[in-house]
């Protein structure tokens, strides 16, 4: 017997949804922080600077970091409308 089971079923779907809506919030974080991290490091690379290479550029995951960055930028315009609270009225 599932621990949900003790709840009625309108309460099963809200804890189920709860969960869903928690992980697609740390998804939207982990997306909004690497956007962050990905457009400061362009900035700063027109400066001379580029801290992702000198972080990860030894270990060879410089691209996997911009592969990252431009899916997190893809899964940003996808979900925008819904997430953005003026778009979304």
């Amino acid at each position: 017997m599932s621990t949900l089971d003790i709840y009625p079923p309108t309460l099963k779907a809200t804890a189920r949804q709860r969960k869903g809506g928690e992980k697609m919030k740390i998804l939207h974080m982990v997306a909004y922080a690497l956007l962050w991290v990905g457009g400061l490091n362009l900035g700063l690379s027109v400066l001379g600077f580029d801290v992702v290479k000198m972080v990860l550029g030894g270990l060879g995951l410089e691209s996997v970091f911009n592969l990252l960055v431009g899916a997190s930028a893809v899964y940003s315009v996808a979900t925008h409308k819904g997430d953005c609270k003026a778009c979304g009225k």
